[in-house]
């Protein structure tokens, strides 16, 4: 539409009803303006004709569409922001203190019962075996090391709440 007087025309009579559709579905002034005006850039560049009586939907149709596609970025922006902040905390402890935690994992494991939770547990964490494969060296299920590995897991996790 190069019409410039014709776009001039549009721009009075349907900014305002365009801006409020924006403003509701963004909630930002700045960002509402910014949609609605590049709308209008977009039609002053575009050589596209737009017919009087279906002007005021095609308006409102490409500012929702524009505002969506604002939303959309908005929550990718957001996401990687807050995987960006949970890269960031990691919190760098001191050697003493992690000794000590270490420790304190260790007496844990060392209190677990029956005995077969801490094989169980010394096997696959700290070996790397597979459940299959400790199954087959104790003689149960898989189902059965799994048992003993989630009573083992919580056996642990009251022992260092209790730390």
């Amino acid at each position: 539409m190069t019409d410039k007087k014709k776009l001039e025309q549009l721009f009075r009579q349907h900014y305002r009803q365009m801006y409020r559709l924006a403003t509701m579905l963004l909630h930002d002034d700045a960002e509402s303006k910014d949609v609605v005006h590049d709308i209008f850039a977009k039609l002053l560049d575009d050589s596209c004709n737009l017919k009087e009586e279906t002007a005021e939907t095609y308006l409102l149709t490409s500012v929702r569409n524009r505002c969506l596609n604002v939303i959309r970025s908005r929550q990718i922006q957001e996401r990687v922001q807050h995987l960006y902040l949970l890269d960031l905390d990691t919190t760098i402890m001191p050697m003493e203190r992690l000794e000590e935690e270490l420790k304190t994992l260790h007496k844990g494991i060392d209190q677990l019962e029956p005995p077969v939770c801490r094989d169980i547990i010394l096997q696959h964490f700290r070996d790397g075996v597979t459940f299959k494969e400790i199954a087959c060296r104790l003689g149960v299920s898989e189902t059965t090391v799994y048992k003993h590995l989630r009573r083992a897991l919580s056996q642990l996790r009251t022992h260092l709440k209790n730390q």
